[in-house]
């Protein structure tokens, strides 16, 4: 299956300790709703599992690389501090001095940057409509992060959905369907047929 890169907002506070110029805040959480999308999504717990020490991971503003970077943790090293908890994905770095890095900082500060986000790809996620006709998604395993960004906007993640397997568990239910639609007309012939000895 090829994978295309998604992107993530998590409506919980960014913070900034002044003094250090540190910025943190939680790109994702396990086992809670995202924000912002048409169906309900759940990451699972361990879908992180060995994913971080295989990527190379860049702290951005709004997702964009062409500003500069923030921080960057490659395979687990480096000035961007990534932590996995009971909760979730867990960032934090120091700002650099530097134009973007004052920027953020005072955007913080002024309450237009108030949330964060995740970019990434996935390896495995299952589809399920439920009863009440939604389509729920349960990711099970990231094949990869990209970036996490502190952002102005919380509007990406409608956008940024891979939706290729939900695209096929439609196909899947709509065969079941079918399938079943059929059986159940061939059984009613049969019955008719048994009744009159055709």
């Amino acid at each position: 299956m090829e994978n295309k890169k998604e992107i993530r907002n998590i409506s919980q506070p960014v913070t900034v300790d002044s003094e250090k110029r540190t910025v943190a805040g939680y790109a994702m959480l396990f086992d809670t709703p995202s924000d912002g999308l048409y169906f309900e999504e759940i990451i699972e717990r361990g879908a992180l599992d060995g994913v971080l020490e295989m990527s190379d991971v860049f702290a951005l503003m709004n997702h964009d690389e062409r500003r500069g970077i923030l921080a960057r943790n490659n395979k687990g090293k480096g000035s961007l501090s990534l932590h996995i908890d009971e909760r979730g994905l867990k960032y934090s770095f120091e700002a650099p001095a530097t134009a973007l890095g004052d920027e953020l900082l005072e955007n913080i500060r002024r309450g237009e940057v108030d949330s964060s986000s995740f970019a990434f790809t996935v390896s495995k996620d299952t589809w399920e409509k439920k009863s009440s006709g939604d389509w729920k998604r349960t990711i099970h395993k990231i094949a990869r992060v990209y970036d996490v960004s502190p952002v102005y906007d919380a509007a990406y993640s409608e956008t940024t959905v891979y939706t290729r397997g939900k695209e096929n568990a439609e196909k899947e239910l709509a065969e079941l369907e079918k399938r079943a639609k059929d059986e159940e007309l061939k059984e009613y012939w049969n019955n008719i047929e048994n009744q009159f000895n055709f």
